[in-house]
């Protein structure tokens, strides 16, 4: 087998094994996700979205604390939309 095909199927296998532990979790009263739970959900947006394609899981946590969730959430996934690309 090539390489590239045993990499890409040992990332895939990889994904897949952590998609299967995602779970969204519960939210106690009064407690609301913040700018820290935005910044770790916007880093894990990746498997977040292909784990919402199989299952229920959702990308965007709701109901959250608005200004503050919404901006960690674009800063950790510009941080991993942007880490993977280079200027020659």
């Amino acid at each position: 087998m090539n390489k590239l095909v045993k990499c890409t199927f040992l990332v895939g296998l990889t994904l897949t094994l952590l998609v299967g532990c995602a779970e969204q979790f519960a939210l106690k009263e009064g407690e609301l996700p913040g700018f820290f739970t935005g910044l770790t959900q916007g880093f894990f947006i990746v498997i977040a979205f292909i784990a919402s394609l199989f299952s229920d899981i959702q990308i965007y946590t709701y109901p959250n604390e608005g200004g503050w969730y919404d901006f960690g959430y674009v800063i950790g996934v510009i941080t991993v939309v942007a880490g993977g690309t280079s200027k020659s």
